[in-house]
C-alpha cells in the first residue's frame, strides 16, 4: 500500500507488461495500492479496473503511475480493465479535494463516485414499453391516462414509466395486456434530449433580466451566482434559462434538490419547458435505473441530471453548470459516513471544472449572504411574486392569551380561520415539524418514559402504525398494553402533539373536511409525492397536515391558509443556527399561501411573540433579522466568521469512549486562534448502541482546520474499537 498522493494523470507513461500503477479502492483506507499493469496495454488515469485484494477481487480506479519501488514480480497483476469511460480528471481532483477537506480517506469518497459498480459492464438491451401505433379503445381511468401521457417520447422500462406516472406497476402491465402499450427493446443509456429552444413561460421584466444574467454566466467560466427571490417569484423558470444555455453549448447540467418529494412539480415544469425528462438520481430509484443513469452520465449521454446531494459525485465528463435549489436546506448536509455539505462542495466542483454555479433560495444561508456581500458571489434578486400574487400577511397568535381548548393544539383564531377557509372552498396547510402522534409516551401511574433501547432518546408514538419508533436508529416496537416499569394497565399516555394527533383534532373540528398527512412517513417516494400534488391540484384535499417536507417548493393555487402550530419548536437548544433555521423554515412554509389568484393568510402560534425571529416574520423585516444574526455570529467568532470542526468519539463500551476522548483532549493542538472544547457526553449520548463523546474545535477563519485535525488524529493512536467521526463545518450538535 502506498500512502503518497499523486495528481491524477491522463495517460500513464509506460505500456510495458511489468509497468506498475497505483489503484485507489473504494475503501475507508488512506493511500493507494500498487499493481502490475499486465498485458492489457497502457492504462489511462481514472480507468476502472478489477484487482486481487487478499483472497477476493475488488474494483477500483487507476490513480497514477506506480512508484516501481517494489519489485514487479512481488506485485499482483490487474485482473481486468472495464469497458467503461474512465473517471474524468476533474472528478479525481474533486475526490482528492473532498477527502482532504472532510478529513476522510479518498477511498471513502471514491465509493460515492462509483456507487453502482454494475454500470461498469456494458449493459444489454433492456425490456421497455412504448405506445402502440394503433391502440384499442378501452375503459379509461385517471391512472391509465397519466401512464399514456408519461409514455410519450422514447420507450422506457415499465417500472420507470409507472414511477413517473405515479401509479403501481399493475396499471402499466394492464395497459400492455390491453394492447395500449407494447413491449420493445431499449438500448441502455438512451435518454431523450431536452430542447433548449422550446418556448418557456412568459417572463416578467425582472425575471427576464435575471435570466439574462444567468445565461451570460453560463457562457463564461467559474462564477457563483445567488438567485435570491421571494417565494413564488419564479426562480425555477429563471434558472431553467441557464440550463437551456448550457445545453446549447453541448454541455451537461446538474440540478440538486434537497428533497425527493420536491421533484414532483419540478419535473412537470421541466417537461413543460424542455419537452423531455431529465435523468434522475436519488436513493428511491431502482437499481436498474441507477445503473443506466450512471452509465449515461459517464458517457455524456445524460444532458440534464436532477438529483439529491449524492448526484454531485456522478462522473460528468462535460459538466457545464451546477444549480443548487433551496441552497439553504439542511438536507444538503450529509452527517453519516463522509460528512460534507453538498452546497459548499458544489461550489468547489464548479471551481475545479471552471464552470458556473447557481445557488437558489428565498431564504439564503448566512454563509451565502456574507459571501455575496463580500463580492465573492454575484447576487441576482427577484423581489416580487410572479403575476398578480402578493406575499401573504403574517399574523401572530400569542398562545399565552389565545389558548387552545383543553386537550387541543389549535388556538381559537386558527380554528376560526381554518373553518372559514374550508367553507369558501379553498385549501389550508397546518404545519408542525413533528412526525407521528406524540413525541413522548409517559406512564401516568409511575412517570416512566419509554426510551429507545439503542439511543438516549424517547420513542415516538405512531398511532396509525400502532407502534413506537426511534427516528434515529430505526428501532420499532408495538405500543405496550401495560407500563413496562410498573405494569399498570391503561396508564400510558402520549405527551405533546405530532401531525397524526393534529389531524385527529382537525377531523373533530371539521368532520366533513378532506384531510391528508404529508410527512416522510407518508410521502415515501416520488410516486407518493406526485399523487399528493395531483390530489391537491384536483381539490380532493381541503386540509393538509404536514412537516417540513411540504414547507418548500410546492405551488398549490388553491392553498390560501398556512397555520404554523408551534412556531417556537426550533428555537430551543444549543444549535448555533437555531434562529436562522427557524426563520428560513417559517418563511418557506408561509410562502406556500396565496401563490395564485386567491389571496393568502399565514397564522403563527407562539409562546414567544417577542422573539427576534417571530418579530422579524411578523414585520416582514428580513434585513433586520439578518443584521442581528450576523452581528451575533461575528462577535462570537462563529461561522461564517469562524471555523468549527466536531469530533465524535464512540465505542460500544462507555469506559473505552471516555478514555479515548480524554486522550484526544490531552493531545489537542496548541495553536494560536484555536480552542478545543470537551470532551463531553453528546446530547445523544448513546446512538445505535454506541456511547458518544464530543470535542469541538473552534478556530479563526485563518486556521486550516482540516489539516490541523488530520495531524491531531495521526498523533493520537486509539484502540481499533473506537470510532472517530470528523465533521468539518458541523450543522448538527447531537
Amino acid at each position: 500500500m502506498n500512502s503518497g498522493r499523486k495528481p491524477p494523470t491522463a495517460l500513464l507513461p509506460s505500456d510495458r507488461a511489468d509497468a506498475t500503477v497505483e489503484v485507489l479502492l473504494p475503501l475507508p483506507l488512506y493511500g493507494t495500492f500498487e499493481y502490475r499493469a499486465g498485458d492489457g496495454g497502457p492504462l489511462s488515469g481514472g480507468r476502472f479496473v478489477q484487482v486481487p485484494l487478499g483472497n477476493r477481487q475488488a474494483i477500483g480506479a487507476v490513480w497514477g503511475a506506480g512508484s516501481e519501488s517494489v519489485a514487479g514480480d512481488k506485485l499482483k497483476t490487474i485482473t481486468r480493465a472495464f469497458d467503461a469511460p474512465p473517471l474524468p480528471p476533474v472528478s479525481r481532483r474533486f475526490i482528492e479535494w473532498v477527502a482532504a477537506y472532510t478529513v476522510h480517506p479518498p477511498g471513502a469518497v471514491l465509493r460515492m463516485a462509483m456507487s453502482v459498480p454494475a454500470a461498469l459492464t456494458p449493459p444489454s438491451p433492456n425490456a421497455a414499453v412504448t405506445m402502440a401505433s394503433d391502440p384499442p379503445d378501452i375503459r379509461w381511468t385517471a391512472e391509465r391516462r397519466r401512464v399514456v401521457e408519461a409514455a410519450e417520447g422514447l420507450p422506457r422500462p415499465a417500472a420507470e414509466l409507472a414511477r413517473t406516472a405515479g401509479v403501481g406497476p399493475g396499471v402499466v402491465a394492464g395497459l400492455v395486456k390491453a394492447g395500449v402499450l407494447v413491449q420493445t427493446a431499449l438500448p441502455a443509456g438512451v435518454i431523450e434530449a431536452p430542447d433548449p429552444d422550446r418556448p418557456g413561460v412568459a417572463l416578467t421584466p425582472s425575471q427576464a433580466a435575471a435570466a439574462g444574467a444567468l445565461r451570460d454566466a453560463a457562457r463564461r467560466g467559474y462564477s457563483v451566482n445567488v438567485l435570491d427571490g421571494v417565494a413564488g417569484s419564479g426562480k425555477t423558470e429563471v434558472y431553467f434559462e441557464a440550463v437551456a444555455e448550457t445545453l446549447r453549448q453541448g454541455r451537461q447540467a446538474l440540478v440538486l434538490l434537497p428533497e425527493i418529494a420536491l421533484g414532483a412539480q419540478w419535473l412537470d415544469r421541466f417537461r413543460l419547458r424542455f419537452g423531455a425528462e431529465p435523468a434522475e438520481w436519488h436513493s428511491e430509484l431502482g437499481h436498474g435505473y441507477r445503473r443506466r443513469t450512471w452509465r449515461a452520465v459517464a458517457e455524456g449521454a445524460a444532458p440534464v441530471v436532477v438529483g439529491a446531494r449524492s448526484a454531485l459525485f456522478l462522473p460528468f465528463p462535460n459538466l457545464g453548470l451546477i444549480v443548487v435549489d433551496e441552497e439553504h436546506d439542511t438536507s444538503f448536509k450529509q452527517e453519516d459516513g463522509v460528512a460534507y455539505n453538498a452546497r459548499d462542495m458544489a461550489v468547489v466542483r464548479a471551481r475545479l471544472g471552471d464552470i458556473p454555479a447557481v445557488l437558489v433560495s428565498a431564504t439564503p444561508s448566512l454563509e451565502t449572504i456574507v459571501n455575496a456581500q463580500a463580492g465573492r458571489y454575484h447576487r441576482i434578486h427577484l423581489p416580487d411574486r410572479h403575476g398578480t400574487a402578493a406575499s401573504p400577511p403574517i399574523e401572530v397568535v400569542d398562545l399565552r392569551r389565545d389558548r387552545p381548548p383543553r386537550g387541543g393544539w389549535l388556538s381559537p383564531p386558527l380554528r376560526a380561520a381554518l373553518a372559514e377557509t374550508v367553507g369558501r372552498q379553498t385549501q389550508a396547510l397546518l404545519f408542525l415539524n413533528r412526525r407521528g402522534y406524540a413525541p413522548l409516551t409517559l406512564c401516568r401511574a409511575c412517570g416512566h418514559r419509554i426510551q429507545c433501547p439503542n439511543c438516549t432518546t424517547w420513542l415516538v408514538e405512531h398511532r396509525l402504525l400502532a407502534r413506537l419508533q426511534c427516528h434515529h436508529c430505526g428501532h420499532s416496537q408495538p405500543i405496550p398494553v401495560v407500563c413496562p416499569n410498573c405494569r399498570a394497565s391503561d396508564s400510558l399516555a402520549g405527551c405533546g402533539p405530532g401531525v397524526e394527533r393534529l389531524a385527529d383534532e382537525v377531523a373533530s373540528l371539521l368532520p366533513d373536511a378532506r384531510l391528508a398527512l404529508a410527512t416522510s412517513d407518508t410521502l415515501t417516494g416520488p410516486a407518493a409525492a406526485t399523487e399528493l400534488v395531483r390530489r391537491m391540484e384536483a381539490h380532493e384535499i381541503d386540509v393538509v397536515v404536514g412537516t417540513q417536507i411540504v414547507a418548500k417548493g410546492y405551488h398549490f393555487p388553491l392553498l390560501t391558509l398556512v397555520g404554523v402550530v408551534d412556531a417556537d419548536l426550533g428555537l430551543s437548544g444549543g444549535d448555533l443556527r437555531a434562529a436562522e433555521r427557524t426563520w428560513q423554515l417559517l418563511v418557506q412554509v408561509a410562502g406556500r399561501a396565496g401563490r395564485a389568484a386567491h389571496p393568502g393568510r399565514v397564522i403563527l402560534q407562539t409562546h414567544m411573540p417577542e422573539h427576534p425571529v417571530i418579530a422579524a416574520l411578523a414585520g416582514g423585516d428580513r434585513e433586520a433579522f439578518l443584521a442581528a444574526e450576523t452581528s451575533a455570529r461575528r462577535s462570537a467568532g462563529l461561522p461564517p466568521f469562524g471555523r468549527l470542526a466536531a469530533l465524535i468519539v464512540s465505542d460500544r463500551i462507555e469506559a473505552n469512549a471516555d478514555r479515548a476522548a480524554r486522550l484526544l483532549a490531552r493531545q489537542a493542538p496548541q495553536h494560536a486562534g484555536v480552542r478545543v472544547l470537551g470532551p463531553a457526553p453528546a446530547p445523544l449520548a448513546v446512538l445505535r448502541g454506541r456511547h458518544r463523546r464530543r470535542l469541538l474545535v473552534m478556530a479563526t477563519k485563518e486556521v486550516a482546520v482540516p489539516a490541523l485535525v488530520r495531524r491531531w488524529l495521526e498523533a493520537t493512536p486509539l484502540p481499533r474499537s473506537v470510532r472517530i467521526q470528523v465533521d468539518v463545518d458541523p450543522y448538527s450538535f447531537l
